[in-house]
Parts: structure tokens; C-alpha cells; sequence
């Protein structure tokens, strides 16, 4: 939701209105009025056609909702007014440039994440700076090519594979442990969970994706500075509209970081495959050679490389670069958001961290070693209830935005318009469905804004509405690799929970002054100066055997 915010609150600015009469003034008028006739005749369209939903209170007839969209605590407690007044949706426009539905409940959420993904589109608005990073993903891509992708990439999120990172998830969690220890032990109990925790899950996926044992936990990788960078500037780049124009940003300062941050990644990622794809050659010679030779465990991009359609055709090197770019780029991120969040709300909740890590206990109980094996996930029930219950109230990402190539009915006799052509370029409504609206909605939820796990009990799930609860989103275009970071997080929260007991911090730079964290939504849900949390060592580190020497 947030990278929209960004976008969406420029594109009216002075700068933009200062452009448009500079244009006029130099001999381009005729052009401006074209332009701008075209804007007007598309905004009267869509008025007409979203007239069937509630809106509310806008600016002026043109300008609209401008303005009012806040990537802040305060634009968080606008959603929430919203769902209050409207309950399950209302309309939103940005000038005559953008559109929106703006959707908060299962009953209208449904048939949109549930259409068919041949006649659901990304829209670029939100994703089209990704591109140079991610290339033409599965994140990004549309239609037939989507659908492909989809298959081939479902093998390398399959259980039988899950299981090998498990090992992985206990590994990078011992390090980040390790590391909060030596601060304890200097006297610094006081941590910000974002920090170490998004090391923590790219040294994890860098280990499931490639077998690279980065060590970025302990010292500086090139290949992770350069990524946690592009995330970075793709959140700045949001906030100026001049950079939203490749043919300006590139020239910037700013544009030629990306490009340098980009060209270390994108140099990564294909001496991985390539190298990979020439392991595998001599792999199977080997295998033909020597039938018994032990075989090394696959890792996300040996599946890729492996992966065949029905007509016998696998990715190309490129193609695979592009996925594992996506799967470090969404996975870090995302899953580090969760897990911080989950063990604040334990912090503050101190019976309900008392349960859970009587649950761990209980499961650990006779063990050499304290390490969270597969079967274990399963047994872990009340500690899940926790994570989906915070998924539910700090969930990572705030919105996702559709547009469809069909109009799209919803209750009430209400019509999502589909993407129409204006003067050969195509244009559409932008399905904005928001996640955080829905899973704060008093008409799905009571009393949404606390955190009570017994919510995710089965007796109580089994009476939610289908979409209630949707963190990683819905339908066929919903997050390949949920199970994936269902996993990691329950791994991470149980370890942290055997080891230290954790209290609510404070951020040293604001003291007591601080009045509570402050909820910061970006690419992912962050906390405003970071998300502090005091650590209390429960195991004596010598007693501790689960580290890898």
C-alpha cells in the first residue's frame, strides 16, 4: 500500500504543474491540450463508471483524494476511519490520473483475488520499478507467461524441499543469537529487531537459494549490501515523481547508484547459474559413471534448473536469474517484517510468550540438541495461533493492487471496469485491496486492533469468513512461498523463545519520550526509528550446544 501512497500523493504536485506550463510556454501548448482533453474525457469515464461505490470527501472535482494519502501512523488510522464509515469499500481518484477501488471486505475481496489469472494484471504503477531488478518475473509477469512460470516454479516451494531449509532456518537463527549474546554481555540488552533480524533472513535465503554461506552476519557482503541498497532506492525513487521517468532517473545520482547496486546483484546471480548449470552437466555424467556417488542436497535455483513444462522446455539462464533475484527480493524483506513484529507482540504480551515457550520446552524435552526439526512444525500449535495472529494484526504487506482485462462483479450490484483503451493507450480501474483494512474490519473482526491468538484457534477458524485472513494474499496469483516463510517464522520465534525472554525496548534517541512505536509502512510494515525490544538470556551460552562449531 505504501509504494502507492508515494507515488500516488506527487502526481499533482507543484513540480508537476510547474512542467506542464513550461511545456506550454515553449511552444507545446497544443501538446498540453491534447493531454490534458484526454485526461479529462478518461476521469469523466471512470467517475461514471466507479458512481456505483461510495466516496468520500475529495478535494475538488478534479483534484480529488490528492494529498490525502500518508505512508505514516496517521495514513494507517485514515484506512481505519474508512473501514468504519464505508465497511467494505468506497472509491478513491488522484486527479484525472488514477482511480481507484479501495476494497476491506471478504465478501468484495473475493471475487477479486479469486478471478482467473488470464484476466488479472499487475498494473506498473506499483511494480514497473521493479523491472530492471526483477526482470520478467513471476511477480511481474501476466497472462500465459505467468501460468508457465507458475508451473514450472510450484516444484521448488514442494514439502520434500521445504525440509531441506529447515536445517538452514536453525543455522542463520544460532548466528543471530550468537551475536545477541556478545551484546548482552557488553550490557546491550536494548536491540533493534529489524537490523539483525533482515541479516538474519537474507544469510537464510542465501544458503536456500544458492548454498552461499555468506557470513553477512558477522561482517559486510557485497552482494547483500548492494541488495538491502536497491530496496532502499526503490523506496526513494517512489518519492520524487521526476525519478517515476526512466529517460530522468537514470541520469540522476541516484539512478546511477541503482544501476552500480544492480549490476553487483545481477553479476551474482549469474556466475551462480551459470556455474550451477555446469555442476548439474557433470553431475549427471557423474550419476551415469558412478550410480552410487552421493548426491548434494538441491537448493531453489538446482529445482529451477531442473524444471521442464509439458513440452519438455525448462527456463532459460536468464529466466532463472530473474526468479532467484524475486525469491531474495521478496523473501527477506517480508519475512523479516513478520518475525519482528511477532516477537513484539509476544514482548508485550507476557503470558502468551510464557505459553509459547512452554510449548518449545515441552517439545525440546529430552533432546541433545535444541534444534527445530520438520515434524516439529507441526507440533507447535499455540505458538502458530501466535504468529497468524500477529500476521493478522502487523501484516508485512499493507495492500495489493489488480487491474482486470473483464469487468468484475461484486455484491450490491457494484462493477470493478475493466481495462479500457483511451487514445491507444490502455487504462483501468486499479483494484486496490487492502489487507491491513480487512484484518482491522470490526464488521469481520471483534475488537481488531488486539492481539488475541486464540483467534487461529481451529474451532473459532472454522467460522471465519474465507478471506478474513490474508497475509500473503488469495487465489491463484496468492504467494508461492508462504509455506516457505511459515516455516522460517516458526522455526526463528521458537528458538528466540527457548533462549531469551524479550520486553518491550525503547529507542535510545527518543527515551521515554517515544509514546509508543509508531507503525511505518513501506515497502514492508516497519516500526518509525526502529523496533526495540530488551533481551534476557534464559540458557547459559556454554550450556548451549545447538550452535554449529
Amino acid at each position: 500500500m505504501s509504494l502507492l501512497w508515494g507515488v500516488l500523493s506527487q502526481v499533482l504536485s507543484w513540480t508537476g504543474l510547474c512542467q506542464l506550463m513550461f511545456l506550454a510556454c515553449t511552444g507545446l501548448g497544443a501538446v498540453v491540450a491534447v493531454v490534458t482533453v484526454r485526461l479529462l474525457v478518461r476521469h469523466a469515464w471512470f467517475t461514471y463508471r466507479l458512481s456505483c461505490f461510495s466516496k468520500p470527501h475529495a478535494n475538488s472535482w478534479l483534484l480529488g483524494h490528492l494529498g490525502q494519502m500518508q505512508s505514516t501512523e496517521e495514513g494507517l488510522l485514515q484506512v481505519d476511519d474508512l473501514v468504519q464509515r464505508y465497511t467494505h469499500s468506497c472509491s478513491w481518484f488522484l486527479g484525472p490520473f488514477y482511480h481507484l477501488v479501495r476494497l476491506f471486505h471478504p465478501d468484495y475481496i473475493k471475487p477479486l483475488l479469486m478471478a482467473p489469472a488470464s484476466i488479472t494484471v499487475k498494473d506498473e504503477l506499483i511494480y514497473g520499478h521493479l523491472r530492471p531488478w526483477l526482470g520478467q518475473s513471476l511477480l511481474l509477469c501476466n497472462g500465459e507467461e505467468w501460468s508457465r512460470r507458475r508451473r514450472l516454479l510450484t516444484p521448488a516451494f514442494h514439502f520434500d524441499i521445504l525440509k531441506n531449509y529447515v536445517t538452514k532456518f536453525n543455522t542463520s537463527t544460532n548466528i543471530m543469537h550468537d551475536k545477541w549474546r556478545h551484546l548482552v554481555a557488553k550490557g546491550m540488552t536494548n536491540v533493534e529487531m529489524f537490523d539483525h533480524v533482515t541479516l538474519m533472513t537474507l544469510d537464510s535465503l542465501l544458503k536456500c537459494a544458492f548454498s552461499y554461506n555468506s557470513n553477512c552476519q558477522w561482517s559486510a557482503s557485497e552482494y547483500v549490501s548492494a541488495l538491502v541498497e536497491l530496496s532502499d532506492l526503490i523506496i526513494d525513487r517512489r518519492q520524487n515523481i521526476l525519478h517515476h521517468w526512466d529517460w530522468f532517473y537514470w541520469k540522476t545520482q541516484q539512478g546511477k547508484q541503482f544501476r552500480k547496486a544492480l549490476s553487483i546483484v545481477h553479476r551474482f546471480t549469474r556466475e551462480v547459474v551459470q556455474k550451477r548449470r555446469c555442476l548439474i552437466s557433470q553431475h549427471k555424467k557423474t550419476e551415469t559413471d558412478f550410480p552410487t556417488a552421493p548426491q548434494r542436497k538441491k537448493d531453489f535455483v538446482d529445482i529451477l534448473l531442473l524444471s521442464k513444462d509439458e513440452d519438455g522446455q525448462g527456463l532459460t539462464d536468464e529466466e532463472i536469474q530473474a526468479e532467484a533475484n524475486t525469491f531474495m527480493f521478496a523473501g527477506h524483506d517480508t519475512t523479516a517484517s513478520a518475525i519482528c513484529w511477532t516477537l513484539y507482540n509476544l514482548a508485550r504480551h507476557e503470558h502468551y510468550q510464557e505459553q509459547c515457550r512452554q510449548e518449545v520446552m515441552d517439545l525440546m524435552q529430552g533432546r541433545d540438541r535444541h534444534e527445530i526439526e520438520w515434524e516439529d512444525l507441526s507440533n507447535l500449535p499455540f505458538t502458530t495461533m501466535c504468529i497468524r495472529e500477529s500476521l493478522r494484526l502487523h501484516s508485512p504487506v499493507q495492500a495489493v493492487t489488480r487491474k482486470y482485462t473483464q469487468d468484475i462483479a461484486l455484491p450490491g450490484d457494484r462493477t470493478v471496469p475493466k481495462v479500457v483503451s483511451f487514445c491507444y493507450s490502455s487504462q483501468g480501474a486499479i483494484s486496490l485491496v487492502s489487507i491491513y483494512g480487512t484484518h482491522h474490519n470490526p464488521a469481520v473482526w471483534t475488537n481488531p486492533h488486539e492481539f488475541h491468538p486464540l483467534r487461529f484457534d481451529s474451532t473459532n477458524t472454522a467460522r471465519q469468513a474465507s478471506h478474513a485472513f490474508i497475509p500473503f494474499s488469495s487465489g491463484p496469483r496468492n504467494c508461492i512461498g508462504q509455506k516457505f516463510a511459515l516455516a522460517q517464522l516458526r522455526v526463528v520465534v521458537a528458538l528466540t523463545l527457548l533462549r531469551f525472554r524479550l520486553t518491550p525496548g525503547v529507542n535510545p534517541q527518543l527515551g521515554s519520550r517515544s509514546g509508543g512505536v509508531r507503525r511505518l509502512p513501506q515497502l514492508v510494515l516497519r516500526a518509525e526509528g526502529g523496533l526495540w525490544l530488551q533481551l534476557e538470556p534464559l540458557i547459559p551460552h556454554n550450556l548451549e550446544d545447538c550452535r554449529d562449531e
